[in-house]
């Protein structure tokens, strides 16, 4: 998908909405454990319900890897199901890859031309042929973690080496990466007041927000900072949404949920005369 069609789907729908599907056994309705697939039951369920809400979808690749092969199956048929039913919604693989450049290479493989995701997440921290070979697909987007939403954060992405702060070193070296025009970048919502510095050093590019709704994050302070002329933001919630309820009636509510955050987007484009 190239950046200008996620564009036209987002002013479409009035949402920059993505739904992390973070699926685990544990948390799903007990009815759907009796399904042969219940990962993907559910998962199809709420895609069904939410499709008219959001923009993206973005599968945390553990919660598949945890149940081996089965799990696998599920993520197969998950993003097969998404390109196929509604293939004008963007697709996220939240792998966090990131490795010597042959490794790399097999992991951007095994996403965008296996599974067919339009993104993945990379950890950048290995450097410029770690990142690069994701780069070299056409219409597949790369996110670069920049500044992310856990506590943990602090630890390194904030501390300063020489002059300036870790993860803005990260944003300004990958600008010079081939095919840099490909990156998008996570910037956790529980970092709102960052995202103003970030978006200094990539104003025209998408940022992707996790940590608004479970985490404790700010929407409307995340929109203050991140919006850009295109929007340039996709807010993802996850558990907020998917886990509404643990009832029959778990894929109405998690609709309910993303209404709520769609209609709270909605004022906020035209307040900003985005739309």
């Amino acid at each position: 998908m190239t950046t200008k069609e996620l564009v036209e789907q987002i002013h479409k729908k009035n949402s920059f909405l993505c739904i992390g599907l973070d699926t685990d056994l544990d948390k799903i309705p007990a009815h759907l454990r009796q399904e042969k697939d219940p990962i993907f039951a559910f998962n199809k369920a709420i895609i069904d319900a939410t499709q008219h809400l959001c923009v993206a979808y973005k599968p945390n690749i553990a919660f598949y890897e945890a149940y081996g092969i089965k799990g696998w199956q599920a993520l197969d048929k998950t993003i097969r199901y998404l390109n196929t039913a509604y293939p004008e919604l963007f697709t996220i693989a939240d792998a966090k890859r990131g490795d010597i450049g042959n490794t790399s290479t097999r992991y951007a493989k095994a996403f965008f031309e296996d599974l067919d995701f339009d993104s993945i997440t990379v950890a950048p921290y290995m450097g410029r042929d770690s990142v690069e070979p994701f780069l070299e697909f056409k219409n597949k987007h790369t996110i670069l973690l920049a500044l992310t939403s856990n506590a943990g954060a602090f630890d390194f992405q904030t501390k300063k080496a020489g002059k300036q702060e870790l993860y803005k070193q990260v944003i300004e070296t990958s600008k010079s990466y081939k095919n840099a025009e490909n990156l998008m970048y996570v910037v956790g919502a529980t970092k709102a007041s960052y995202i103003g510095d970030i978006r200094s050093l990539v104003p025209e590019s998408f940022l992707l927000v996790p940590g608004v709704g479970a985490q404790g994050g700010s929407l409307e302070e995340v929109c203050k900072y991140g919006l850009n002329s295109q929007v340039g933001l996709l807010v993802n919630s996850s558990r907020g949404i998917i886990y509404a309820s643990v009832g029959t009636d778990f894929a109405e509510q998690a609709a309910n949920k993303a209404a709520a955050l769609q209609k709270a987007m909605a004022s906020i484009l035209q307040k900003a005369y985005i739309n």
